[in-house]
């Protein structure tokens, strides 16, 4: 079966107002190892060099890379560089899928041992941290789950609906903003409507994750892929007892594919930012972050 190869470059740059003489990272870079996609290189470029560095799986299965500065330094850049080739994966019939009243019924505790994958996909139930259940969820998506309505389907017109009333803007939120105000204002960026559509069907009972990655964006025709142009991607991934999981884009109104390459999944951003940690000074700092994603025939060199 052949797929498409994907270059990744992920580069992160922090400049503090102050020395930090202490530090700790989490990195999600690494690509998670998926029945639809391949890793084929990774590599991982950290200044300054970190005193200690741990690769690992969190507790989603995703691959963790942990860095320890213990030195004192004004600035860290990571750059991750990536090869990935991602493969088709068949689309189930939306329509054949059970009844969004079953497969909530099949997650509840029922006193019988529960098989394990759906004992897995209860931890995708409940609230995190950035994900509240809240009838106002119900409610906004009472439309898209009428009786009896088949579970793929009725995310299916989840996904469009917000699509279709939310508008993308990058300066309407921040990674803080609270759901509520997301679905108040109907702006924001791929994050708070991958939390959203989560929120929806987790106030319903249903299981849904969050996935995070990246998504090939084409220039305008005779254009250039620009270097950085590209960002971090946020899609949802359902439950479906018949299907197990399968993935939405609500940024996008479309099925994860070809273009989409997955990097971790978890029950919200929280979970799985791309890199995150505490320091022990530093003052005031913002990260500049780039991502260019390019198909292999096309890759610039890495220098």
């Amino acid at each position: 079966m052949t797929g498409t190869c994907y270059q990744v470059m992920h580069d992160t740059h922090y400049a503090y107002d102050a020395p930090v003489s202490l530090a700790k990272q989490l990195a999600h870079l690494w690509p998670r190892p998926c029945a639809w996609q391949l890793c084929r290189n990774q590599s991982l470029e950290v200044s300054p060099l970190p005193t200690q560095r741990i690769d690992e799986y969190d507790v989603f299965g995703n691959p963790l890379t942990r860095l320890a500065f213990e030195r004192p330094h004004d600035a860290l850049t990571v750059k991750a560089r990536l090869e990935v080739e991602v493969l088709p994966r068949r689309a189930p019939d939306t329509r054949l899928s059970p009844a969004w009243e079953m497969a909530r019924d099949s997650l509840c505790y029922s006193g019988q041992p529960m098989p394990r994958d759906l004992l897995k996909a209860c931890r995708f139930r409940f609230e995190s941290p950035f994900i509240r259940l809240k009838k106002h969820f119900v409610a906004f998506a009472d439309s898209c789950f009428p009786p009896n309505m088949p579970l793929l389907e009725g995310a299916q017109v989840l996904m469009g609906k917000i699509f279709n009333e939310f508008t993308y803007d990058a300066n309407a939120t921040g990674v803080a903003t609270p759901l509520l105000e997301v679905l108040e204002q109907r702006r924001g960026v791929c994050q708070d409507f991958a939390h959203l559509m989560i929120a929806c069907l987790r106030s319903r009972g249903l299981a849904a994750r969050y996935v995070s990655g990246y998504l090939l964006t084409q220039p305008p025709p005779g254009k250039p892929r620009l270097i950085g142009a590209d960002a971090s991607h946020a899609w949802v991934a359902v439950y479906c007892p018949a299907n197990g999981w399968v993935e939405f884009d609500p940024t996008n109104n479309v099925r994860p594919g070809l273009g989409h390459v997955t990097l971790a999944w978890g029950r919200d951003f929280s979970d799985v930012s791309p890199l995150r940690g505490v320091i022990l000074g530093g003052g005031s700092h913002d990260p500049e972050v780039q991502v260019t994603v390019t198909p292999i025939e096309e890759a610039l060199p890495t220098g």
